[in-house]
C-alpha cells in the first residue's frame, strides 16, 4: 500500500491481538489486488444497552484506481458478532468479494490486445495534480504525468478514456510509469475478441 493502515477505534479496547489481526487481514487484501493505495478500518462497539452483550461493527475503506470500496459489517441481527474477532473476520471477507468484483468489472473492460501498440484505459485523472493512472490491457496499473500526454491534451482526459501507451523500461519507486500517452478514439480501441468455441 502506498499509506500505512489506519485503524480507530470507538468504545473498543484496542487489544495488540487486534490490531494485529486487522494488519493481517489487510496484507492479505493485497495477495487479490496489489494497487491498493491506502486500507482504513473503523471497528466500534455500541453503546451499554437492555439488551445482553453488544454486536460490534466493523468498516472497512479500501482505496484504489479511480474509487473507493467501503464494506460495513453492523448486522444487529448476527449474534456471532458479539465477538469482535468474527465481525473483523466477515467485514474482511466481503471486502475481499469487493474487491474481486472490482478487479473483474476493470479487466472486462480492459481486455488484453493482440499486437499492435500497447492500450489501457484511464482510471484515475488528477488534473490539480498533473498526474494519472492507466490500466493497461497486460492488467498493470501505470502512472503517467501531464508531460507524458502527447498533443497538450492531459487536461482533456478523464477516467475511461482509451489511450496508447509507452512504458518506461526499469520501474521507477512508484511502479510502472508511462513515458508516452496518446488519447486515441473508442474505434482505435483494440480489445481482444474472446476465443470462439468448436
Amino acid at each position: 500500500m502506498q499509506t500505512p493502515i489506519e485503524v480507530a477505534f470507538r468504545h473498543v479496547d484496542p487489544t495488540d491481538e487486534i490490531k494485529a489481526l486487522i494488519l493481517e487481514k489487510a496484507d492479505q487484501l493485497e495477495t487479490y489486488y496489489d494497487g491498493i493505495t491506502s486500507c482504513h478500518v473503523y471497528v466500534r462497539a455500541p453503546h451499554q444497552s437492555q439488551r445482553k452483550g453488544n454486536l460490534y461493527e466493523v468498516t472497512v475503506e479500501v482505496r484504489v484506481p479511480g474509487t473507493e470500496l467501503v464494506v460495513r459489517n453492523d448486522m444487529g441481527d448476527v449474534a456471532e458478532h458479539e465477538h469482535l474477532r468474527v465481525a473483523i473476520r466477515d467485514a474482511f471477507a466481503a471486502m475481499t468479494t469487493e474487491l474481486k468484483r472490482w478487479k473483474a468489472q476493470i479487466r472486462d473492460e480492459v481486455k488484453t490486445t493482440d499486437g499492435g501498440p500497447l492500450q489501457g484505459k484511464v482510471v484515475e485523472i488528477r488534473h490539480d495534480e498533473d498526474f494519472g493512472q492507466i490500466i493497461a490491457t497486460d492488467q498493470r496499473i501505470v502512472y503517467f504525468h501531464r508531460n507524458s500526454v502527447v498533443d497538450g491534451s492531459f487536461d482533456e482526459l478523464q477516467p475511461r478514456d482509451p489511450v496508447e501507451l509507452v512504458v518506461q523500461t526499469g520501474e521507477s519507486p512508484i511502479g510502472p510509469q508511462a513515458s508516452t500517452v496518446r488519447r486515441i478514439g473508442a474505434l482505435e480501441f483494440n480489445p481482444a475478441t474472446k476465443p470462439s468455441r468448436r
